[in-house]
């Protein structure tokens, strides 16, 4: 599986402060942000995977509330992330 608990740990001990800090919004941008460049490699290869395509669509939405979310409470935070992630804003 390209997501097991060993690489989540990972992601949020690297972006979230700590391991178990699993509610922190830089470590969800941080995993979320992982998840959709799995799933943009999926649908590279498999064009037409509709379900794939919606969960995708799905993902990114919600990381863009997280983003939101965070700059509106901490424009530092947010930046910080966004440049750490290299995400285009």
């Amino acid at each position: 599986m390209y997501l097991d608990s060993e690489k989540k740990k990972e992601i949020f001990a690297k972006h979230g402060g700590k391991a178990e800090n699993t509610g922190s919004p830089e470590g969800q941008i941080a995993l979320f942000t992982y998840r959709i460049s799995h799933l943009t490699e999926h649908l590279k290869k498999n064009r037409k995977d509709y379900r794939t395509q919606r969960g995708l669509q799905l993902l990114v939405g919600k990381r863009r509330k997280l983003l939101d979310y965070l700059k509106a409470k901490d424009i530092e935070r947010y930046r910080a992330i966004v440049k750490e992630l290299g995400l285009r804003r």
